[in-house]
């Protein structure tokens, strides 16, 4: 197990993130218990039923994350499987159960937890950097929601959150079984290779009719033709949206004069200063040394303004200023501590003043600058405006579009037209759509995603040739596609295949009498026969030196106390490897190692810990799944 745990680490915390966190995101956030149960259930949790629509949205969501962290290297067949969707369906009645849990027991986000994520949310702010309340309405209402409810679920998600790190933050791990670890991990083996090459099998292989016919047979997945189908399809998109948004001369004006505020910048003051330090629990005798030493840097300075940056540089004690001759660049009031606010606003441009105390120490100040207040012309924030107005009305004529396309597609479902005509959008053809996403056609285009090529390839969609719904594929892009024509999968004839299946079984016969081969050689040499070894080299867990993993695994299994050791791997595609194990280097495990290890381990046991805790609030909860196999989703029929 822990063999797998260490080769397979990154895979081993994906899957237990997804079965411990809750889904939470931002934008397009649902509350599980928000879905409407009008289908057969399929589990039940606390006496709550679990719809197909609510499974279907889960192993969609699930799918989505995996396509996040994979980037490039996603491949939606490698998930999108009964194991996956099964997965999908525990992790969500886990959730449901761990919400009844977190409701029971009262637990909550605070306050300033909750502003402190909304702040962090990226897109939230306007061209001066602050958070902008209307563009946060407008992202919420561009997804159907509004603050309160938005709000009301972040907190509840944020306290799950917060329930998950109390006990997986539990979890330890000792030293001594990290040590162990680590020391293993890092043993190295000195290793030499022999290799039965399955080429030279070849030509020992005679080919039948009747293997050809076996290998199309029992392979016959290998050897069809996808489904695939061509379909119109309209797109209703944020950003055509705002594009479609004319901002008047007027409106501009009036943000401005309704917004003086935003523009208006108070007086700033530059000043340097010389600090001659003295904390305010400082001894007396500490106070008065520093002070007189400001004094005598003062008179110095009545004498000769001009060195006030020379003596700054040579005897202040604020080493961020005095670098710079003490200048502390502009500042606005409630910037500074206020003995030198209040000094500093008391100066004239060019004035040198008196001693001032602070809790810092003793001060002697120079006003160098003054920047009057301003208001920005309404010529300076014209584009910001405009662009904020545009943003807001676009949000709101979008929230309402969003309405209207997915009532049209639905209550119209033989034809795009309407809701193309109605909403100014244009009707666009695509060809070979296939069940997973199309490496062939655009990886980020809207109808090459999962969530609508699960619509589209739908019973409804293809046999009725009804509109699919209004799907969500990108934040503030919704899809509605209908099919045109469906070309169901077919059968490669044989003959058609007959070469490749030739070349194919070819290669498996020699890879077979090359293992058969390698196989009595590893017996005569575990008898004490002899053979032409590759040169030696060093093979460790973490460190595999061109050695596959599986041959890796065999050798780090083999007998340490009888040396040499012979093991023999098939190789698929090559062979059969004979290697011969010559010694052992146990090192010593380093710090980072250990350290490494030890962390590894923390997060085993704490996904341990977790699904423990699982396992008691889901039985606690009366948690039962009511289908153990899941089915395809099937859309609602239009009448």
């Amino acid at each position: 197990m822990l063999d797998f745990f260490r080769t397979h680490q990154r895979l081993m915390q994906f899957l237990l993130l997804l079965i411990i966190l809750p889904s939470f995101a931002f934008f397009g956030l649902q509350s599980y218990t928000s879905m409407a149960n009008r289908e057969p259930a399929v589990a039940k949790v606390a006496g709550q039923e679990i719809s197909q629509k609510e499974w279907d949205s889960a192993h969609a969501r699930q799918l989505e994350r995996f396509k996040q962290m994979f980037g490039d290297q996603f491949n939606p067949a490698m998930f999108d499987t009964p194991d996956a969707k099964m997965g999908a369906l525990e992790n969500l009645v886990s959730q449901k159960a761990l919400a009844k849990d977190v409701g029971e027991k009262h637990l909550t986000a605070s306050d300033e937890l909750v502003r402190q994520t909304i702040l962090s949310i990226p897109g939230l702010t306007d061209a001066d950097g602050k958070f902008s309340k209307e563009r946060y309405q407008q992202l919420l209402a561009a997804q159907g929601l509004n603050p309160e409810k938005f709000e009301a679920t972040l907190r509840h998600d944020l306290a799950m959150q917060q329930a998950n790190a109390a006990v997986q933050g539990s979890a330890f791990a000792p030293s001594a079984i990290a040590l162990r670890i680590s020391s293993l991990n890092q043993q190295k083996r000195e290793v030499q290779e022999l290799t039965i090459d399955a080429k030279d099998f070849r030509a020992q292989v005679k080919l039948t009719d009747a293997m050809v016919q076996d290998y199309y047979d029992r392979f016959s997945s290998q050897f069809q033709t996808p489904e695939s189908l061509k379909a119109e399809f309209v797109l209703l998109a944020a950003p055509a949206v705002e594009d479609q948004i004319v901002v008047t001369e007027d409106q501009i004006k009036k943000f401005y004069e309704a917004n003086q505020a935003r523009y208006k910048t108070e007086e700033q003051r530059r000043a340097s200063h010389i600090l001659v330090k003295a904390g305010k629990d400082a001894p007396a005798a500490e106070k008065g040394a520093a002070k007189a030493k400001a004094e005598k840097l003062l008179a110095a300075l009545k004498k000769t303004p001009a060195d006030f940056a020379k003596l700054a540089k040579e005897n202040s004690d604020d080493p961020g200023s005095a670098e710079r001759g003490g200048d502390l660049d502009f500042f606005g009031k409630g910037m500074m501590v206020k003995p030198f606010e209040d000094a500093v606003y008391q100066l004239k441009e060019g004035e040198i003043s008196a001693i001032v105390e602070s809790d810092f120490g003793f001060h002697i100040i120079k006003l160098t600058a003054i920047k009057a207040a301003a208001t920005r012309s309404l010529a300076d924030v014209k584009t910001n405006i405009e662009d904020e107005i545009r943003r807001t009305e676009a949000g709101k004529k979008f929230a309402a579009m969003i309405e209207t396309f997915g009532n049209m597609v639905y209550e119209q479902p033989d034809s795009l037209k309407p809701v193309a005509d109605k909403l100014g959008l244009k009707i666009e053809t695509v060809s070979g759509l296939t069940r997973q996403p199309n490496p062939s056609l655009p990886k980020q285009a809207a109808f090459n995603q999962p969530k609508f090529l699960a619509a589209i390839f739908s019973d409804d969609a293809i046999k009725g040739k009804h509109n699919t719904e209004s799907i969500e594929v990108g934040s503030g892009i919704y899809i509605s596609g209908r099919v045109l024509d469906y070309k169901p999968v077919t059968r490669i004839p044989l003959a058609d295949a007959k070469k490749t299946i030739e070349e194919r079984v070819l290669t498996i016969e020699a890879e077979k009498l090359a293992q058969a081969a390698g196989e009595k050689r590893l017996a005569e040499l575990k008898a004490g026969g002899s053979a032409d070894f590759s040169a030696a080299k060093q093979v460790s867990r973490s460190s595999f030196n061109g050695v596959s993993a599986p041959a890796v695994a065999a050798i780090m299994k083999a007998d340490p106390t009888k040396l040499p050791a012979y093991v023999g791997v098939a190789v698929p595609g090559k062979g059969y490897s004979i290697y011969r194990v010559n010694g052992i280097d146990d090192k010593p495990a380093d710090a980072e190692a250990l350290k490494a290890e030890k962390q590894q381990v923390e997060e085993f046991i704490a996904a341990q810990e977790m699904a423990g805790y699982l396992g008691v609030i889901r039985k606690r909860a009366k948690a039962e799944i009511l289908k153990t196999t899941p089915e395809p989703k099937a859309a609602p029929s239009k009448q």
